[in-house]
């Protein structure tokens, strides 16, 4: 589905806990927007605010201030009952899956449609559909605890989908997950967001889950918004210390930078050039001893983009490489041996 409206704004949003008598700051001066259609991602490290950023815009927590326009509604100026309606355009799946024990994976997506108020032969054909949309009908009248985690991911997916959401809030739905588990319910949300034009928002701590489905990401950082783009631009070209601890974490052994060890540079690939033999040539091409650190190719969107780390002898030697992959397109900076 193409992006269209703005779907959600948040303006300037705080939020402010009351602790044993002090302040304690969560969010502090939070603008995004979310446009209807897209898989947005907002990532950041434990205790940054992503969960509570997630929980203001249901309004499951009250911003101290600031605003939360949701499809043309700004939700601090709707009464209750006008809440509980707009926050059935909502939909939310957990890490822990909050499914309720005693009931049936049917009678789990039966349950938000019960509170609506929608008839028991409704709700439950509604439920049957919604499982099959998410591969689980044969599932029906198990319990949660017949279930594996991955298709306990996929009912508490069918339920946030009872009340035909514009927006599913995914907040680290994939974390209690194995990678081949959390694969399928990225697919899963993918898929439904185009055949069913549904936005989503993904609220994690890990890049992989942002570079696979999101088309576009915030970094979230001391409680603050420190970079807004396309994954694509994030990934590449990231502008902000935050955002490079989070693209790179992964990837680098603080260790390797050490001091009179040579110099280093970190090399940025994009879809064009990543797959191109680049240190090769400029190695037989300047003569240079290169040591190759560290290097990853990412698929971001069908693209494949890649970074690199080479060490260099010395100052003059990574003078030369720069400017030479410079020359060929290639984005290139210094690494320092705290980066």
């Amino acid at each position: 589905m193409q992006e269209g409206k703005d779907l959600i704004q948040i303006k300037d949003l705080h939020k402010v806990f009351k602790i044993k008598g002090r302040d304690v700051i969560a969010l502090e001066g939070i603008n995004l927007t979310v446009k209807e259609g897209e898989i947005f991602g907002i990532i950041g490290l434990s205790g940054a605010g992503k969960s509570t950023l997630v929980r203001c815009i249901n309004f499951l927590e009250k911003p101290t201030s600031g605003a939360v326009v949701f499809d043309g509604q700004d939700l601090n100026t709707l009464s209750d009952k006008e809440l509980r309606k707009a926050r059935q355009q909502m939909g939310m799946i957990f890490q822990q899956f909050n499914l309720l024990m005693q009931r049936t994976a049917l009678e789990n997506v039966c349950f938000p449609l019960e509170l609506a108020g929608v008839k028991k032969d409704e709700a439950e054909k509604r439920a049957q559909e919604l499982l099959e949309i998410v591969g689980l009908s044969e599932r029906a009248n198990a319990y949660p605890v017949q279930l594996s985690g991955g298709q306990k991911q996929r009912v508490a997916i069918a339920r946030a989908l009872a009340t035909n959401p514009k927006v599913l809030l995914c907040d680290e739905a994939t974390s209690a997950l194995d990678p081949q588990t959390t694969a399928s319910i990225l697919a899963l949300l993918k898929k439904l967001s185009k055949e069913m034009g549904i936005t989503v928002i993904i609220i994690t701590h890990e890049m992989s889950v942002i570079e696979e489905v999101c088309s576009r990401v915030a970094i979230i950082a001391n409680h603050r918004i420190a970079e807004v783009g396309s994954v694509q631009e994030i990934f590449t070209h990231p502008k902000t210390d935050a955002t490079r601890q989070l693209v790179y974490r992964e990837e680098e052994d603080p260790v390797t930078y050490r001091p009179g060890e040579g110099r280093f540079l970190r090399v940025v690939y994009n879809g064009s050039n990543a797959l191109e033999p680049i240190i090769a040539k400029m190695i037989l091409d300047l003569k240079i001893p290169v040591n190759i650190i560290h290097a990853n190719l990412r698929t971001i969107e069908g693209d494949t983009y890649g970074d690199m780390v080479i060490q260099l002898p010395d100052l003059v030697e990574s003078e030369r490489a720069m400017r030479y992959l410079l020359d060929r397109g290639i984005s290139v900076e210094g690494v320092t041996q705290d980066a």
